[in-house]
């Protein structure tokens, strides 16, 4: 691990590489890091309250040295990390960043078992997840895996931020194993997500650039109709 400090590009746009440096987001109250990991282009997030600097990891996808040292620099507060569903290419890092943040681990109950650490918190759709004065709301979208979870946070102003794993990405949702997989992942995708959140809502995915649902809103029917 290195001792140089991270630079963090505040000037976020959601389009990262893994070699691109991680940019940060500046909200209400919270701060939103994005880094990209691993071969596969893995975003991993750490979203960080403002007032008390506690902090909460999505997905410990790759490249744990990378992944620990931002963490160590950035949000030393830490006190989660959250496993968006049981696709190796999400928890990679999870046994090594576990061990040296030796914060509670959460995901699903219904992808717990896959998992390198067995969940210290079993999440439930409508849970909540406190992180310093911080709360998102726990949203499980089953279709991609059967307990994919997204995380949503809102801003004091009303807009969300979407932390959706591999559930819904610009362009679609994520891939499924069957025409009825993806059923179940869409119509959870259009109750909870387009259903309850207005356009303006951030769609930070577990892979490649950001998005919103008003720019995806428009193409939901067509996804209907090109299947899985």
């Amino acid at each position: 691990m290195t001792n140089q400090p991270i630079v963090i590009d505040d000037s976020y746009t959601g389009r990262l590489s893994p070699d691109s440096a991680p940019q940060r987001r500046t909200l209400d109250g919270a701060t939103i890091t994005k880094m990209s990991v691993g071969p596969m282009d893995n975003n991993i997030y750490l979203v960080v309250c403002s007032a008390t600097q506690k902090a909460l990891l999505i997905d410990a996808a790759n490249e744990a040295e990378k992944i620990i040292a931002l963490i160590e620099q950035e949000a030393p507060g830490i006190d989660s990390i959250v496993t968006t569903h049981q696709h190796g290419d999400h928890w990679l890092a999870l046994q090594d960043v576990h061990a040296a943040t030796k914060v509670p681990t959460a995901a699903h109950r219904l992808d717990a078992a896959a998992l390198p650490v067995s969940p210290d918190v079993i999440l439930e759709d409508a849970d909540t997840i406190t992180v310093g004065r911080l709360s998102l709301d726990v949203i499980h979208l089953s279709g991609h895996t059967p307990g994919s979870v997204a995380l949503a946070l809102t801003e004091p102003n009303g807009r969300a931020h979407l932390f959706t794993g591999d559930s819904l990405f610009p362009g679609g949702v994520g891939k499924t194993a069957g025409p009825d997989e993806f059923t179940s992942l869409l119509d959870d995708v259009e109750t909870k997500l387009f259903g309850r959140y207005s356009d303006s809502a951030v769609v930070y995915p577990g892979h490649g650039k950001d998005t919103t649902l008003g720019a995806e809103r428009p193409h939901t029917t067509e996804w209907r109709e090109r299947g899985w």
